[in-house]
């Protein structure tokens, strides 16, 4: 039997990762019957399956000003303890709200309840679920011991409470194994691991002729060779690397561009590679103009790309991050059957090299042997399709949705009881 599925998160809306995540759990959710609905306080989902609660939202500003009170320092006002005491009293009543309009079975919270971008909602999901026993699944992406902006901070006591809560009817699930092990560790805290997926089992479609056209709206040509940086413009993406990469293969034919904006860190950086990029004579070009969450006309009447009608179009991806989460892009790449250079970070290192990927790998920096690899890829087609067909191949084992419809059946019945998901 079906049941009503309740997502919670500060946002779903773009193509951030917790919001793609989501739609994909409720995707194969769907699929077995389970009906979802959504609470949040950016929403992009429809009016009749939605609850908008704009206090849920990071961005709203009585949220903002208490975020800008509680980092930063080792002591809090009364002041602003009362706030987030009065906000977190007013959310629970939402939930509760949200709870009893769409007659919801099972909670899944979406990173809500382990990074504190919204104190007060952490807090009344916590008292919520106490003061219930509710069904929840607690789906963490990012915890906020892994970023500096949280220290120090005068939460200690909220985060350690409700970031995430240690409640017997709430089940955790992480994204990688380090913040599985480190949930573990701290919190003494069990999880199942659920990594980021694509659907795998759909090939994706070929190039139409609605994006047949990217290359030259974007100043492009056909002859050229396309390497695409599928990021925000933000320092731990690495980007500079991709610079030096492209600045070593000396082809005035290859051109770089980055797909979406800056500004999430401010634009020093993006400055910088601007700088570095025509220092070192390699074309760079910030697309995310011409590229919107999906097709469609800009304000200006412009024609709007997705982002995967870059990826059909680029002869090579670029992923040097310094740190992810998980590394959506990099399965994106695959899944576009497309050649990767990739930065052996961390979670790279942990939870997805040992399934034997093929990519070119770098450890910090650009090496002859990288750019000699990449020289290789772009003039061996019978190469390069080896390695993408292998690479598609291990990811439909390991990173499809039937992994995430394993792992669901398991969180899902656990709660229900029944045989299947």
């Amino acid at each position: 039997m079906g049941q009503n599925i309740g997502f919670i998160s500060t946002r779903f809306s773009g193509t951030d990762g917790v919001s793609l995540e989501s739609a994909k759990w409720a995707e194969v959710l769907w699929h077995h019957e389970h009906i979802s609905y959504w609470y949040a306080g950016i929403l992009d989902r429809a009016d009749d399956i939605s609850m908008l609660v704009p206090e849920a939202s990071f961005d709203h500003p009585d949220i903002a000003k208490m975020n800008e009170e509680a980092f930063g320092t080792t002591t809090r006002s009364r002041e602003l303890t009362r706030s987030i005491y009065d906000m977190a009293e007013y959310l629970k009543g939402t939930i509760y709200q949200f709870v009893e309009r769409y007659n919801i079975d099972i909670l899944i919270v979406q990173n809500a309840l382990c990074i504190p971008m919204n104190i007060p909602l952490g807090v009344a999901l916590t008292h919520f679920v106490v003061e219930t026993g509710f069904p929840t699944i607690a789906h963490h992406h990012d915890f906020y011991w892994e970023r500096t902006r949280f220290t120090p901070n005068s939460v200690g006591d909220l985060l350690t409470m409700a970031f995430p809560p240690a409640l017997s009817t709430i089940q955790h699930a992480t994204i990688n194994s380090a913040g599985q092990q480190a949930l573990s560790h701290r919190r003494g805290i069990s999880s199942i691991l659920v990594p980021n997926v694509l659907n795998f089992e759909v090939p994706p479609p070929p190039i139409d002729d609605y994006c047949a056209d990217f290359r030259q709206a974007i100043g492009v040509s056909d002859e050229d060779i396309l390497v695409v940086q599928p990021t925000r413009v933000v320092p731990r993406k690495g980007i500079e690397h991709a610079i030096s990469l492209i600045s070593e293969l000396r082809d005035d034919r290859v051109k770089l561009i980055i797909t979406h904006k800056a500004g999430d860190e401010g634009y020093d950086y993006k400055e910088a590679i601007g700088e570095m990029a025509a220092r070192q004579n390699v074309q760079l070009l910030f697309v995310d103009n011409r590229i919107g969450e999906k097709r469609g006309l800009d304000e200006h009447g412009k024609k709007l790309y997705s982002l995967w009608d870059a990826y059909q179009h680029a002869d090579l991806i670029t992923y040097p991050s310094i740190y992810e989460g998980f590394g959506n892009a990099l399965l994106e790449a695959f899944y576009f059957r497309k050649p990767v250079v990739v930065n052996r970070y961390s979670i790279y290192i942990d939870d997805i090299e040992p399934k034997g990927f093929e990519v070119i790998a770098m450890n910090g920096f650009i090496t002859k042997q990288v750019v000699d690899s990449v020289r290789r890829l772009l003039t061996n087609p019978e190469y390069r399709a080896e390695m993408v067909e292998h690479n598609y191949a291990v990811a439909s084992r390991f990173f499809s949705y039937s992994v995430l419809r394993r792992k669901l059946r398991a969180l899902v019945t656990n709660f229900t009881g029944a045989d299947n998901l």
